[in-house]
């Protein structure tokens, strides 16, 4: 029995109104993860503080590999934190600011 069998079953259980979407959980938790991570963060503000960036102008200024950097990328796209245009044969990140302040409001809703 995985976790989060665990975590609908215990839900279920409690009361028989209660419903927990795993999937919709699981997809808020990647979002949730994605920048709480220090270097995705020194990302976001490098990104912040520049409009816009290249992956190669991420990579060397905060001296990473490519590959680090493209994948630190990857995730803050795919939780939405970046927005990506391409121009010619360049991707430019910028930053997603209606995303974080979404998961900011989130956030301080469930900490009240």
């Amino acid at each position: 029995m995985s976790m989060n069998n665990v975590i609908l079953e215990t839900a279920v259980a409690s009361s028989s109104e209660l419903k927990i979407d795993v999937l919709q959980l699981k997809k808020a938790a990647l979002i949730l993860r994605a920048v709480n991570h220090k270097l995705r963060q020194q990302i976001l503000k490098l990104i912040h503080q520049n409009g816009k960036m290249t992956v190669t102008e991420i990579y060397v200024k905060l001296r990473l590999e490519q590959s680090v950097a493209s994948q630190h990328l990857a995730i803050l796209r795919k939780a939405g934190y970046v927005n990506t245009v391409r121009d010619g044969k360049f991707i430019f990140y910028s930053v997603n600011y209606d995303r974080l302040d979404q998961v900011h409001s989130i956030v301080q809703e469930l900490l009240k």
